[in-house]
This record gives structure tokens, C-alpha cells and sequence, in this order.
């Protein structure tokens, strides 16, 4: 990834007006995030998006495309490994154990879509329907679509990321 897609700029520049200087851009179809910064990817890491693809509707499970915002950065000094429920954070931590469930760790950056009827408002609404940029325990999907909707990333990339944006920074998923 050299530049940013001309759809992309195209949809910013509609939405926001213009392109912001940093923004994530995640691209569905490589399952990869990179922080773009003036225009050129500054870090580029594997994610695992939604097994069902792209969609907004609630209760799809599907990963919203379009324009969003970063609304929260949740998880500021957690321990790599922490267990969030609810996002809030336990104190229970994931060590690499075999683990049935589907845990929410390490990081969240929680969504907001900018799009009325598309990913913000009712029956669309990706920060109502709680999508988020996330660690993972489910490490060994990274590079491949397997999500519930969200955005997975293996634990040491989301801590990497997170100390790199600001609540309010531009997402677009893509």
C-alpha cells in the first residue's frame, strides 16, 4: 500500500471535507490497518475483520465500511493480555491458553460512524452496535476474516497502534 485509494479520498473529502494529515485506514480486502500519515502508510499491520464481510446493518456481524472516528481509546496502561467485558477493564489477563470464548484484550478503539443512514443512526449505528479496533485471543486468524465485526489485532500491534492515535482520528474501513 503506497497511497490512498482515489474512492477513499473521494469519500473524505465528501464526508470530512478534506483528507486529515493521520487516519487508519483498514482495507477489508488485504485485511490489513496502516496508520497513514500525509498521505503514505506510516505502520502497516495484519487484522482480522468479519467472517460474514462487509455490512452495517445491527446485528450482522458484519464489519461496517465507510467513514468512522476513533470515539474512545479505552485501556490506556492495561497489561497486554487484559480482559475487557463490557469495556471495562478485569483483572483477569489472557497468558495464551487455549480459550473457547472470544475475548476483547489488550486495547479497544471504539467506533463511531460519520455516515448518517450508512454507519451512524438507527438500524446502522457502529458505535451502537460496539464496534471496535481490539486485541485478540484468537491470534492465529490475524490475516484472514474471522471476526464478529470488529477489528481484531494481535495484542502487541493494538498497543503499538493505540500510542500512535488520538481520540477523534479518522478511521475509514474499506
Amino acid at each position: 500500500m503506497s497511497s490512498i485509494p482515489s474512492r477513499v479520498i473521494r469519500r473524505l473529502r465528501r464526508v470530512r471535507g478534506a483528507v486529515p494529515r493521520q487516519f487508519l485506514l483498514v482495507r477489508l480486502r488485504d485485511q490489513t490497518i496502516a496508520l497513514m500519515r500525509n498521505g503514505r502508510p506510516a505502520a502497516v499491520y495484519p487484522v482480522s475483520t468479519a467472517a460474514r464481510g462487509p455490512g452495517t446493518r445491527v446485528d450482522s456481524l458484519k464489519t461496517p465500511i465507510g467513514i468512522h472516528r476513533i470515539a474512545r481509546r479505552i485501556g490506556v496502561r492495561a497489561p497486554s493480555g487484559t480482559i475487557f467485558r463490557a469495556r471495562r477493564q478485569t483483572r483477569e489477563r489472557w497468558k495464551g491458553e487455549d480459550c473457547p470464548d472470544d475475548l476483547i484484550l489488550t486495547r479497544i478503539l471504539r467506533l463511531e460512524g460519520l455516515e448518517k443512514g450508512f454507519n451512524k443512526g438507527p438500524g446502522v449505528d457502529s458505535f451502537g452496535r460496539c464496534i471496535y479496533i481490539h486485541g485478540t485471543n484468537r491470534e492465529r486468524d490475524i490475516g484472514r476474516p474471522a471476526s464478529h465485526g470488529c477489528v481484531r489485532m494481535r495484542n502487541d500491534d493494538i498497543v503499538k497502534l493505540f500510542n500512535s492515535v488520538r481520540e477523534g482520528d479518522i478511521v475509514v474501513i474499506d
